[in-house]
């Protein structure tokens, strides 16, 4: 403790070892940093001159560590191996390319080999099924052969009797006139194909008389007539224009029964003969009531039972539009079902029954009530209680506002002017048509006028009285497109039409217009149908309808997007044997000349009868509306919403003599380019498809770049 704080105080004992201490210290410190620099730079230095000079000591005289030139380095032994061993991996690798690039080729080479084994195998499966289609299609005509095992038939000698009078044995009345003993078949072979001859109307006495329009109208349907012709010494059938006779002339029956006598063919009795009798009014009286005709055919509107012959006279409808087609522009549309009346009627009875205008009782007791002895009575007092009921909105009117249309008695008489009448019924759903009260009055103008009226603004005719004879009512099924309701059932007319389904409604509808468009609508259809009718009365095919050249745009053709032609998959359904040579022309028909064809594909809109006995013919021209057709290389199918089949059905419904036996398909379109080739693209394999029509709608041509489907037969392009 002294010395300490003698230190502190500053005391000379001790005061020169403390600076002796301080003096060591600072030599020690300087001392080592000079040290520590002598090493940091001298020694590599020395170190540096060393390794520079190292090898001067070596006796190859070589450096080490010195700057060398070239490949001095790999002279090291370890150096050299690192180099040797670069050098065999450089190699390995160039061989394991070379190796890698021939392992490549090798493999696309083997590529090249499954691809074409894989096109081989395809193509050996469709020659294949190719023989296989070749087999079954063998098998179908060997069986066709066993089957049939009859001779090729030539066209038999046309039959054409060798004087006038065919000997025809007379019929007991003249009232049971039949095609049996009153139509001369020897001059209509089934081979003839149908002439018929027209008188010319002005060349006789009663042509003086004719209406102008109505004469007019019918030369004019005659000439353009596929199976009119000007020699009446090959004729089948004869045809002469009676009336409509112009007011106020009136013509007596015996100067007309006459003048009918001494036409140049007429040949005593008038056989093969057709008498038209055409009402333009529906006020046109009964102009060969009390005329012999004898065993000539008559065609008018207005029939009483003594004089009606059926399956021999035709009831015709009345030729309202002579000169000029319809309106089509003005007729309704067929939508909305349901109209503003339920029915409407309106007419007057000249004898009518004063009770029956009378205020009616109430619609309960009108039901219970017994029915009168007159039922026209009883349908008047029936529908105005209907009307008073205020069930249905309906109009009934038994009194005319003007002056009623003229009649014959017992007839309802038509009110008013044809367009007030057809304003009413463009409102009405159905149209009531009440029959003559004479039940020997079979079909009178007006009734034939109110059922065209209805037809045509589409009102679904309500006929009371089963009695009455229908146009064409052998041939036509009006239960299609109109009700004919007995006049006793009368009190149940209002239930039965609530009854019919609105689908059931548009049914009838369209098929009313149907009707009225191919039948009755102009002059050229109430014509083609007489003819028609008495054609397939005797059984005699329709002509093929005539060829018109149409302008064919070119297009290119290209493989389709589908499957090959000989490689349709139809699933289980058997189409028949898929064509492996190009279309052909049809075969003659043997079938064609008899009316043994049972199967046949029926449009939705036609109506079965004279026009559909055939459906392996040409269309016979009465059918305008038709408006697509199936063909093979020799006539036209119609086609439409038919009713399907196998490929037996549809050899069967053809009516030839060869299951390959070929169609045509004719398609519409209308720039949908995409949607056309995807329809032509699923005909590709189609069995008996012969070739495929396109009618091209636009007047904008397809695009010369577009490439249209290979299906494996030809595709003509035409414009309309």
């Amino acid at each position: 403790m002294t010395g300490y704080t003698m230190l502190r105080n500053g005391g000379v004992g001790n005061g020169g070892q403390t600076c002796m201490l301080r003096w060591s210290n600072r030599i020690r410190l300087t001392w080592l940093s000079f040290t520590l620099f002598i090493i940091l730079v001298f020694f590599p230095l020395i170190a540096h001159y060393y390794l520079t000079t190292l090898d001067e000591a070596d006796e190859a005289g070589k450096r080490i560590f010195g700057p060398r030139a070239g490949n001095e380095l790999c002279e090291v032994k370890h150096v050299l191996d690192l180099c040797r061993i670069r050098e065999s991996v450089s190699e390995e690798l160039l061989q394991l390319e070379a190796k890698r690039q021939e392992l490549n080729s090798e493999i696309a080479k083997l590529n090249l080999k499954i691809e074409a084994c894989k096109k081989s195998i395809e193509n050996a499966k469709q020659d294949l099924l190719q023989l296989k289609n070749v087999i079954s299609q063998t098998e179908h005509s060997y069986k066709e052969l066993m089957a049939q095992n009859q001779p090729k038939l030539s066209l038999p000698i046309r039959l054409l009797p060798e004087k006038d009078d065919a000997g025809l044995p007379p019929p007991k009345v003249i009232r049971g006139c039949r095609l049996h003993n009153c139509f001369d078949y020897s001059r209509c072979p089934l081979t003839s194909g149908f002439p018929v001859y027209v008188y010319d109307s002005d060349q006789f006495a009663f042509g003086n008389y004719l209406d102008p329009l109505v004469k007019q109208a019918f030369q004019a349907t005659a000439r353009a007539n596929v199976y009119v012709t000007e020699n009446a010494d090959i004729a089948c059938l004869y045809v002469i224009l009676v009336g409509e006779i112009q007011e106020p002339v009136v013509l007596r029956p015996a100067e007309l029964e006459k003048q009918l006598y001494s036409l140049p063919h007429w040949r005593t009795d008038g056989h093969n003969h057709v008498i038209i009798n055409l009402s333009r009014k529906s006020d046109t009286q009964n102009l060969l009531y009390n005329v012999s005709t004898g065993r000539a055919m008559v065609a008018q509107s207005t029939f009483y039972a003594s004089q009606y012959r059926p399956g021999f006279d035709l009831v015709v409808s009345p030729l309202v539009h002579a000169m000029s087609e319809p309106n089509f522009m003005e007729i309704p549309p067929q939508v909305p079902v349901k109209r503003k009346y339920l029915f409407t009627f309106q007419g007057e009875k000249i004898e009518s029954l004063r009770s029956s205008l009378q205020e009616a009782r109430s619609f309960e007791e009108e039901m219970e009530g017994d029915p009168p002895a007159d039922y026209d009575d009883r349908i008047i007092a029936t529908l105005k209680a209907v009307q008073d009921s205020k069930l249905d909105q309906v109009l009934v009117e038994f009194t005319c506002k003007n002056q009623p249309k003229l009649s014959l008695p017992t007839e309802w008489a038509l009110c008013g002017e044809r367009e007030d009448r057809l304003e009413l019924l463009k409102l009405s759903t159905f149209a009531l048509i009440i029959t003559p009260g004479d039940p020997h009055l079979v079909i009178s103008s007006g009734c034939a006028t109110r059922l065209f009226e209805a037809l045509e603004v589409g009102a679904v005719p309500v006929v009371l009285g089963e009695q009455v004879q229908l146009p064409y009512q052998d041939m036509l099924q009006w239960n299609e497109a109109a009700l004919v309701v007995p006049k006793p059932r009368v009190t149940e007319v209002h239930f039965l039409l609530r009854s019919l389904s609105d689908s059931d409604l548009l049914a009838m509808r369209r098929q009313g217009r149907f009707l009225w468009e191919t039948y009755f609508s102009t002059a050229d259809s109430i014509f083609n149908t007489v003819l028609a009718m008495i054609r397939t009365r005797i059984q005699i095919p329709a002509a093929p309808i005539r060829e018109e050249a149409a302008a064919e745009i070119p297009h290119r053709s290209g493989k389709a997007a589908g499957t090959d032609p000989n490689m349709a998959d139809n699933g289980d359904l058997d189409l028949g044997p898929v064509e492996t040579e190009p279309p052909y022309a049809s075969p003659k028909y043997l079938r064609n000349f008899t009316l043994t064809v049972t199967d046949f594909y029926r449009s939705w809109n036609s109506a079965p009868g004279p026009f559909h006995l055939f459906p392996h013919t040409p269309f016979d021209p009465v059918l305008p509306s038709e408006a697509k057709f199936l063909g093979s290389g020799t006539g036209f199918r119609p086609i439409g919403g038919g009713a399907g089949g196998s490929g037996k059905e549809f050899q069967a419904a053809l009516g030839g003599n060869v299951p390959r036996e070929q169609f045509t398909v004719v398609m519409l379109t209308y720039e949908r380019e995409e949607v056309l080739m995807n329809s032509l693209e699923r005909l590709n394999g189609l069995p008996y498809l012969n070739k495929v029509v396109v009618v091209w709608n636009s007047p904008k041509l397809p695009s010369e770049d577009l490439l249209w489907p290979d299906i494996g037969v030809p595709i003509m392009v035409i414009e309309k």
